[in-house]
């Protein structure tokens, strides 16, 4: 939006209004197969500009891409999470939506070195929360669902999923703060590094991180 206002000189209200709309578009359908991966953000783009404006939609999009991944990109706590945990647990990856628009995001972000299985959705006939990509998570992991949490934002489709799929229990991390009370997942916290302290415990991550920060 201030992208728009300021290097293009949209009215604050036109700028935002025109990035709401492509919001809306693009989180009704982040992606179609009839266009190239990057042509069908400028498409949306271009029908959510004023008339006048559509001829810098390539350029926005442009804008927008490299503003997105760099908001998407994991911290680098996250990654030390990460890369401690799979010292001591098998890591999978579930998502959901078109295969296309989340490789897209896993190959920009980098993300497959950190998980030993990740299953898009769109490369399925399931997505969450049916129990049966959960399952074949479990499968390709070869591990028993009982032995194994899924961590989630949604509860809707990550928890519950994870319980229909009867896993060991389920961790439930609100996207905002004040999000509703529920008794569905078996554990909540407020972000994903405070996953350890719900963990079994993992002697590597409780030495690493026992030392004298520099």
């Amino acid at each position: 939006m201030e992208i728009l206002e300021h290097q293009y000189g949209l009215s604050r209200e036109v700028a935002a209004e025109s990035t709401s709309t492509f919001l809306r578009a693009f989180r009704a359908r982040p992606d179609d197969e009839s266009y190239a991966i990057d042509e069908w953000p400028t498409h949306l783009w271009r029908n959510s500009l004023p008339k006048n404006y559509r001829h810098i939609a390539k350029n926005i999009t442009a804008e927008w891409l490299k503003l997105r991944f760099k908001y998407l990109e994991l911290t680098p706590d996250v990654i030390h999470l990460l890369e401690t945990l799979r010292e001591d647990y098998l890591l999978g990856l579930i998502t959901n939506g078109p295969s296309r628009a989340q490789w897209q995001k896993i190959e920009r972000l980098g993300l497959r070195k950190y998980f030993d299985c990740v299953l898009v959705s769109g490369d399925l006939p399931w997505e969450k929360p049916d129990q049966k990509i959960f399952l074949e998570a479990c499968k390709l992991l070869n591990v028993e669902p009982s032995t194994c949490i899924m961590v989630g934002d949604k509860l809707e489709t990550d928890i519950k999923g994870g319980k229909e799929a009867e896993l060991g229990g389920t961790v439930w991390i609100p996207l905002q703060y004040d999000e509703m009370e529920s008794d569905l997942p078996d554990f909540k916290i407020q972000k994903v590094t405070e996953l350890p302290e719900v963990l079994p415990n993992s002697p590597r991550f409780k030495k690493r991180t026992s030392k004298p920060s520099k």
